[in-house]
């Protein structure tokens, strides 16, 4: 089932460790078929080295198993959640890598001071609230993805002009067209956190970059007067 689907999501999947994202199984990558509403992901606990395609897990939105010898990750519910509420979405991926783990952990939003940033995420990458303890108590990977939901919707963004988001005191979730989509956007991220920490520590007082400057690059890239790369 979905074959064509979880070679996508394991290719995906395997492009976290090599591109230093994950340590461990600290991440997880999916993708859905919006045709079927069955989402496949990495399943939990499993090593990246030991990954097989035929080892990832089929759900549908509900969390019920489809297919797959494997439990999903324990993250599925929040993947779940963002894949309901945004049919614009067709992949996502988690992980802890270190420089926006580090701003989650730190609370704060990435500001963006600079055109790197400015050319995928229009404008700061939102840090959540804090789940509250019945929030973390209940269904807590849910609620995970519940939050990510209010804040971009606190923000007025549209999901695909945001990417990304820190989930406070946790890590960061990515998204996109499909799972190799969101997997680059994990990357970006991480590369904007590390360029935005060099900032504060070579000049604490660094000012944002001016809107336009944001919009000139994103809109560059983005939207129907785009004009970077390729035709």
């Amino acid at each position: 089932m979905l074959e064509e689907l979880k070679k996508q999501v394991y290719e995906a999947n395997m492009e976290l460790p090599r591109r230093g994202l994950v340590t461990y199984t600290w991440g997880n990558a999916s993708g859905i078929d919006r045709e079927t509403g069955y989402f496949v992901i990495k399943p939990s606990g499993v090593e990246y080295e030991e990954l097989t395609p035929d080892d990832l897990t089929v759900v549908d939105l509900d969390l019920n198993k489809i297919e797959g010898k494997y439990k999903p990750s324990s993250d599925s519910a929040t993947h779940a959640q963002l894949y309901k509420k945004y049919a614009e979405i067709g992949g996502i991926v988690h992980t802890h890598s270190v420089t926006a783990a580090s701003w989650a952990q730190a609370g704060r939003s990435i500001p963006l001071y600079g055109t790197t940033h400015a050319d995928y995420f229009f404008g700061d990458i939102p840090c959540t609230r804090s789940l509250t303890p019945d929030e973390i108590n209940g269904e807590y990977e849910k609620n995970t993805g519940l939050v990510i939901i209010e804040t971009l919707e606190e923000y007025g963004i549209h999901p695909m002009h945001m990417p990304g988001i820190l989930c406070k005191n946790h890590g960061p979730f990515t998204w996109g067209t499909d799972a190799r989509q969101a997997v680059y956007h994990a990357a970006v991220l991480e590369e904007i956190a590390r360029m935005a920490l060099n900032t504060e520590l070579i000049n604490p007082k660094a000012a944002l970059a001016p809107d336009s400057i944001r919009d000139k690059h994103f809109c560059r890239k983005h939207g129907a007067n785009a004009y970077y790369g390729q035709n």
